[in-house]
């Protein structure tokens, strides 16, 4: 059964008048007529009953409307849903977030995707390890990944630059302070993000605290900078994290700025066959930072 048959019967069968459907068709009355005849040939029954004044359906006719529609409806719906596919309009993205992007940017984005593009589904995951993203771009976990540049191997774009900010304790000597100079901190505990390749900022921290003259001399290392941010209300250090880390709001802690601030990246990265879905939110995510 040819859908272009399916079609013009499903036309007919509105009109009711040869003429009517083959100009809604686009088609000359003979080809209409034809393609009509070669449906009840394939289908064993008649469709229509024809006067020089009428079209009527048949019984059969009839029964084969309710079933053309839901067809002729499904390969619209279809061709539509397809159409949305390639524009970018529709999809399923999956977006990995470094941790300090979770707190202002993933919501951002989670809210303009769900204004602008209804149609794609997202999945988001925060909280993530620049490595861990980077190989999740690698074995196709992750669509698109926010994170800190430099991974081996991974072109990503530069969208902006945080200020590192200190988090003390809030009953801290140095809690009240607008601006102190990393140098203060000399001799407090550090709480960091892990060591080696498993995070890029926990260099960048050490680069900041040589720069200021000094090593840690003791250092506590978290995953997540949340609790990162927790182990310092709990007394545990201090902590040099990005600016962007404010926004997590807990109790217990005073962010404070730094002379001459040390400041760190953040970059997007996208996998080389990222669908049209996901670059309509790569866009969105660079207009969200």
């Amino acid at each position: 059964m040819e859908l272009r048959h399916l079609r013009s019967f499903a036309v007919l069968a509105e009109e009711r008048h040869f003429g009517r459907a083959a100009e809604r068709l686009h088609l000359a009355q003979p080809a209409l007529s034809q393609q009509v005849k070669q449906l009840e040939r394939e289908l064993g029954v008649e469709l229509f009953t024809r006067t020089t004044r009428r079209v009527d359906l048949t019984e059969a006719g009839a029964r084969l409307v309710g079933h053309a529609r839901e067809v002729l409806g499904d390969v619209d719906r279809a061709r539509d849903d397809m159409a949305a596919l390639a524009s970018g309009r529709a999809g399923r993205v999956s977006v990995g977030f470094v941790g300090t992007a979770t707190y202002d940017v993933l919501p951002r984005v989670a809210q303009e995707v769900r204004r602008s593009l209804p149609g794609v589904e997202l999945d988001l995951r925060g909280e993530l390890l620049s490595p861990e993203l980077a190989a999740g771009l690698a074995d196709r976990t992750y669509d698109l990944a926010l994170l800190r540049p430099g991974e081996p191997g991974l072109d990503a774009r530069t969208l902006r630059t945080e200020r590192l900010v200190a988090v003390l304790p809030a009953g801290h000597p140095l809690a009240g302070r607008r601006r102190i100079g990393l140098a203060a901190l000399r001799d407090e505990a550090f709480v960091m993000h892990p060591s080696g390749h498993r995070s890029s900022i926990h260099a960048r921290v050490l680069e900041a605290c040589a720069a200021a003259g000094f090593q840690p001399s003791s250092v506590v290392e978290v995953a997540e900078t949340a609790t990162l941010v927790v182990f310092v209300a709990a007394g545990l250090g201090v902590a040099l994290v990005p600016e962007p880390v404010r926004a997590l709001g807990l109790e217990g802690v005073a962010y404070v700025a730094l002379t001459d601030a040390p400041t760190i990246d953040l970059a997007l990265a996208a996998r080389a066959d990222a669908s049209p879905a996901a670059q309509q939110v790569a866009a969105i995510v660079a207009r969200c930072v």
